[in-house]
């Protein structure tokens, strides 16, 4: 999955970002599991990234919660 970036996330629809949000957890726990399973993953930086694009998502959730 690609990397989300602020604007792009901004420009989704809300049932679009909570969509991506699943996705990416989903994601997120496959990529922990693998680890966990073999100790060793192709990208260790994935793992990292997904955290901080799983953050990203729900801080523009709360953002744009709190504007309406």
């Amino acid at each position: 999955m690609a990397i989300l970036r602020s604007r792009e996330i901004w420009e989704m629809e809300n049932e679009e970002i909570q969509e991506k949000l699943l996705e990416l957890k989903d994601e997120l726990a496959k990529n922990i599991a693998k680890s966990s399973a073999s100790g060793v993953i192709e990208n260790p930086g994935k793992i990292r990234e997904l955290k901080r694009t799983i953050a990203r998502v729900l801080t523009i959730m709360n953002e744009k919660e709190k504007e309406n």
